[in-house]
């Protein structure tokens, strides 16, 4: 064997059709765009159109809530933290957060936080930092003798003032309503 003679398996690597390069190409004329009109020119963007029918995604109705500043949080169960100290990939002597767990391989990325769950069996003492954590994980990590931390989210000052303006509006509206109740005659 020799350089000159190396090469991919054949039907490895695919080329792309040329188009508008005459009949023999079997692109030719008019290169797989059909016949005339809109759509045969370039930058068309009918989109959803069917002809003024009502297209098709709106007369589906809509569904859900999509949350514009949603987070991801990383989830782990504390079957999971205890399997990890097992097989000695994790350290239970040391803080468990988003970083001491992605360096020992638990988790597979860091996303915007850590949600602890109480899914398995924990007998390991454990100081975790975490965003969330459920109700049975903080008992269950409390009764092994260990504590969970948890990260409060930083309030603005014009958050809070904000806040209690609005919620003044809506004391003032409901006592001019009546106390916000409507009287059914």
């Amino acid at each position: 064997m020799r350089l000159n003679e190396i090469k991919d398996n054949p039907g490895s690597r695919k080329f792309r059709v040329r188009i508008g390069r005459g009949i023999g190409s079997g692109c030719g004329k008019m290169g797989g765009r059909g016949g005339k009109g809109q759509t045969a020119r370039s930058g068309v963007a009918i989109g959803g159109f069917e002809g003024g029918q009502m297209p098709l995604h709106r007369r589906l109705p809509k569904r859900g809530f999509n949350k514009w500043d949603r987070k991801d949080y990383n989830e782990v169960n504390l079957g999971g933290l205890q399997k990890a100290i097992d097989e000695k990939r994790l350290d239970a002597s040391k803080p468990i957060d988003v970083k001491s767990l992605v360096a020992c391989g638990v988790l597979r990325r860091a996303k915007d936080g850590l949600r602890v769950l109480g899914n398995g069996d924990l007998k390991a003492k454990l100081t975790i930092t975490a965003n969330h954590a459920t109700a049975s994980a903080k008992t269950a990590v409390e009764k092994a003798g260990g504590s969970i931390k948890l990260i409060v989210p930083k309030v603005l000052d014009a958050d809070v003032a904000k806040r209690a303006k609005t919620a003044a509006k809506k004391a003032k509206a409901a006592a001019k309503n009546g106390g916000g109740v409507k009287a059914e005659a």
